[in-house]
């Protein structure tokens, strides 16, 4: 779309007036997205019933936010799921509970103190636009509409999205947006549009309903590949219509769409929320920390309780520190959300959270922000599975991605430092690292198959999990498969007691495989045992391989007792750089910034797992911690951050070790060497 001289001022122009003026007074530039670390995000959804919207927000009570925690950015309200806009709009529909246009009143106050302004904005999920033009909405596969989700084939996109956007960028003089709704929300089409252009690709003229139907994975491809139309399109034209404006689609390039950046979108984000929150954003974090992309996580401030009536409840200071280092220690940036009341009022005891978690953050910037892993394990996350085997489009996957979080839980509880790597950019990474995890996927696919023999080949050494990477990795594991893969029932020995990891187990006999761990059929470990996990030597490297549902059995049980035999096989393949001696609540990250290695040291310890303990306002300190790290000379420094205080570590045979009294939540080890 060609812009006229008349838009061409509006976009280009006429929104530099307000920031050259701000600078004329002396207010701070606005950093960009990729260059900020913490953020705050407010959304409200507007709806049709609102009647108090704005009422109650004030300028000096944004002045007091932006001062109490100093934000980078901040992203407000403008457009929810349901489709109406939280200001007064030529373009769309606002709601007609509107007091205050809240949004002028956060441009206002975050143009004086230098605070990047962003919407959060709903996209592809508009129920009101569905609502005004029926048409635009996808259609199930029973020919239904589906009143939320609206059809990426159809025109909402230009004759709605994009003009509501432009319109909001403009009149606030916004520095870009937070799209939500999008990847997650997205559905399989059947719409005329979709079955007309999926018969020009395939020459099939019957969508396939189901899995068991010819052209179910082209169907699924193809509504994936009009998905990146449909956001390439609208973050063109807004990069067109507003150089400079950042955009985000919600998800997109994270573990839910798990693809080589390839849209031209500013920086990537997502929203981690529910019950094991840290668990979920060990995953994500580690990922966005693959990807080569400006990156930032987002905690939720409050926890749904498990009677939905009960409503949500808000998480105090201490946990949401907690949950941040998770993110901080990957080197990404960190924002926190909050909905405020309808009217738009925070209350004073909200902010002294926000600050609280703010300063926490603030005192480790300097040291975390932006750091590169140190390779130690590798642990490959596969789209081919995903999307071969889960019958989504993208994530929220659920229990699909089971086999990557357990097994990464797994390691992390038993204090290795790991990296969760792209199937996209596995390849190009895979030779760094001295030990590559391989959950229990369903389908790991000939081309990640292929990439790890040749790594392991060549010196490299890996971990393979599950019946299925059993088969696929049958040539090269020297072992004779009885029967096929089968359900049954394995008790596995752990330090003091078995775990019970009931599963799809792959019955096999070492040929020119070592057998090194046995399961059995119940807990007597006295008779009918099996080999559980053999050893190979595949030319100069090593494979351990575990014939059941590692990743997938611990995410749903956390046993001691299979973290403890998970620990014992890594430790046939594995030698890590560093180790920590402590309790197994305690989360190590190695990391690398300005020539200094990071050894990140974080206390998971009562980290909120379930409906019933939706917030926690005590960790328990944990220490002594005894740390050691393989290193080829003394470290002229050793610091420990963000305190400062010096670090009196010993080096004797090529090993640098020392004693931590104590960790609160996350404290950082500064080596200069």
């Amino acid at each position: 779309m060609k812009l006229n001289r008349r838009e061409f001022l509006a976009a280009s122009v006429l929104p530099l007036a307000p920031r050259l003026w701000a600078l004329v007074q002396g207010f701070k530039p606005r950093l960009a997205r990729k260059d900020s670390f913490l953020g705050l995000h407010f959304d409200l959804h507007p709806q049709n019933d609102d009647t108090v919207l704005g009422r109650d927000l004030t300028e000096e009570m944004v002045e007091k936010i932006l001062i109490a925690i100093k934000p980078d950015y901040v992203q407000y309200d403008c457009k929810g799921h349901a489709g109406y806009l939280g200001y007064p709009s030529h373009v769309g529909t606002p709601s007609p509970g509107i007091v205050k246009d809240s949004l002028e009143i956060w441009r206002h106050a975050t143009a004086r103190h230098g605070v990047a302004l962003f919407i959060h904005f709903s996209g592809l999920w508009d129920s009101l636009a569905i609502k005004q033009h029926p048409e635009w909405a996808c259609v199930r596969s029973d020919g239904s509409m589906d009143y939320n989700a609206t059809s990426t084939f159809g025109p909402y996109v230009d004759q709605l999205m994009i003009p509501e956007l432009k319109e909001a960028a403009f009149k606030y003089d916004l520095d870009g947006a937070w799209v939500d709704g999008e990847c997650w929300a997205v559905k399989l089409d059947y719409s005329d549009a979709a079955a007309k252009a999926f018969k020009a690709a395939t020459g099939i003229s019957e969508l396939p309903r189901s899995a068991d139907e010819p052209g179910w994975l082209e169907l699924l491809e193809l509504n994936r590949r009009q998905f990146r139309k449909y956001v390439r399109h609208y973050v063109e034209e807004l990069h067109k219509f507003r150089p400079g404006f950042q955009i985000a689609s919600n998800w997109l390039y994270t573990t839910y769409v798990p693809e080589r950046p390839e849209i031209p979108v500013d920086f990537v984000s997502g929203d981690y929320l529910g019950n094991a929150s840290i668990s979920t954003a060990r995953l994500e974090s580690r990922y966005l920390s693959s990807i080569d992309k400006p990156w930032d996580l987002m905690a939720w401030g409050f926890q749904q309780a498990s009677g939905r009536r009960q409503g949500y409840a808000h998480k105090p200071a201490i946990q949401l520190q907690q949950e941040a280092s998770v993110v901080l220690a990957q080197g990404g940036g960190f924002q926190t959300y909050y909905q405020p009341t309808r009217a738009g009022w925070l209350d004073d005891a909200l902010i002294s959270v926000m600050s609280k978690v703010g300063r926490f953050c603030r005192d480790r910037q300097e040291v975390c922000h932006k750091s590169a892993p140190v390779p130690q394990i590798g642990l490959i996350f596969s789209t081919t599975s995903l999307y071969r085997q889960s019958g989504r489009l993208f994530g929220g996957w659920g229990s699909a991605m089971s086999p990557a979080r357990g097994l990464l839980d797994a390691l992390v509880d038993n204090q290795y430092s790991v990296d969760v790597l792209p199937e996209w950019k596995l390849d190009e990474v895979i030779r760094a690292y001295p030990l590559i995890a391989v959950p229990d996927w369903p389908e790991l696919g000939l081309k990640v198959k292929d990439i790890v023999t040749r790594y392991v080949r060549s010196g490299g050494r890996a971990l393979i999990c599950g019946a299925a990477n059993a088969e696929l990795f049958s040539n090269e594991l020297k072992v004779r498969f009885i029967d096929g893969p089968k359900e049954d029932y394995a008790y596995l020995k752990g330090d003091e007691v078995m775990a019970n990891v009931y599963g799809l187990w792959q019955k096999i006999r070492p040929e020119g495989a070592r057998s090194i761990e046995e399961r059995f059929r119940t807990h007597d470990s006295t008779r009918d045992a099996e080999c559980a996990a053999t050893l190979t030597l595949l030319e100069s490297g090593l494979i351990a391989a575990i014939y059941g549902p590692m990743g997938s059995q611990y995410a749903s049980s956390h046993q001691a007792a299979l973290r403890q035999f998970i620990r014992r096989v890594v430790e046939r393949v594995f030698t890590p750089m560093v180790r920590v001696e402590g309790p197994p609540t305690v989360e190590l990250a190695l990391r690398r910034k300005d020539r200094k290695l990071l050894i990140n040291l974080l206390n998971s310890t009562g980290m909120q797992i379930a409906g019933e303990y939706v917030t926690g306002d005590f960790v328990p300190p944990v220490g002594p911690i005894r740390v050691s790290a393989r290193l080829d000379r003394n470290p002229t420094k050793a610091t420990l951050e963000p305190s400062g205080r010096l670090i009196a570590g010993r080096h004797e045979n090529g090993v640098w070790a020392a004693t931590l009294d104590r960790l609160e939540i996350y404290d950082i080890i500064v080596l200069e060497t």
